[in-house]
């Protein structure tokens, strides 16, 4: 049995399959974190029309074992449907973003951050039991500024356990070799975390779609190193929606490849700054 089977009985299930017994579970778990002490680390849980990932994802966190103190806020990104009323719901600090970007979401809870050290949270990814405690140790190491790591997806009916292992395992490779010179570059903030006050230094970029996350990496390289967790304490597991939006999993493989090959001066070069794209801004 996986980790993460238990929170699986609601993952993309509709809101209303899912029993109230669960949202007062999660409730009151959360409940366990609240201290008046300064939290050692804030946790900023970002979500936009997520209703039918939200809930996975807070259980998960909700039974997560850590000895620190934390704070959690959870950031509603213009949801047009049920996620802010089930973050409300969960007993979080709820904020709401109105305007319509992750960047914006993702400085809208550092903002509000007091915690040393601030963790970037998916609204559609389950966390196992020892992440939050694992990415705090790591990031209280000296020289280290920032973490990440590793992720898997969710099987379903179109993608094996098997096939989906061997697609995490080619891609691990890849992240593996393009760390070591572009760490920017193999950041996800599903699984990010940094220092707060150089993070709010540097402030998440707002007017891009994608890529906030190494675009923040990239200003705090300045301040200390970047370490990627490769262990199972951290592997998180997530929806596939990324992957189905490029069509098989093959063809996601196949395109991924073919982009890294025609860029593989990459993996053998670092680089300090990137220019933003055309199609990347938004308007």
């Amino acid at each position: 049995m996986y980790w993460y089977s238990k929170y699986l009985s609601v993952f993309e299930k509709p809101v209303e399959d899912v029993p109230d017994s669960v949202i007062r579970e999660i409730r009151k778990k959360f409940e366990k974190f609240e201290s008046k002490e300064d939290p050692v680390a804030s946790i900023s849980i970002i979500a936009q029309n997520e209703e039918d990932h939200i809930i996975s994802c807070l259980w998960s966190l909700a039974d997560n074992l850590c000895d620190y103190p934390i704070e959690f806020l959870a950031i509603d990104n213009h949801s047009t449907d049920r996620t802010g009323e089930i973050m409300k719901s969960s007993g979080l600090k709820y904020f709401y973003e109105e305007k319509k970007s992750i960047g914006y979401a993702r400085q809208l809870g550092l903002t509000h951050s007091r915690g040393k050290y601030h963790l970037c949270i998916d609204g559609d990814t389950m966390y196992p039991p020892h992440f939050i405690q694992t990415f705090i140790e790591n990031l209280k190491i000296p020289g280290i500024i920032a973490i990440s790591s590793f992720w898997s997806f969710v099987p379903d009916k179109n993608h094996s356990y098997t096939s989906i292992k061997i697609y995490d395992f080619l891609r691990d490779i890849h992240l593996r070799i393009l760390f070591v010179k572009r760490p920017e570059l193999v950041i996800r903030s599903m699984t990010f975390g940094f220092d707060t006050k150089r993070g709010k230094e540097i402030g998440f970029k707002t007017n891009i779609k994608r890529g906030e996350d190494c675009s923040m990496a990239m200003g705090l390289k300045q301040y200390g190193g970047i370490k990627l967790l490769t262990g199972r304490k951290t592997r998180v597991v997530t929806c596939l929606r990324t992957l189905n939006s490029d069509g098989s999993l093959w063809k996601n493989f196949y395109l991924k490849t073919k982009k890294a090959l025609k860029g593989f001066k990459k993996y053998f070069t670092e680089k300090n700054e990137y220019k933003d794209l055309e199609d990347n801004i938004i308007k």
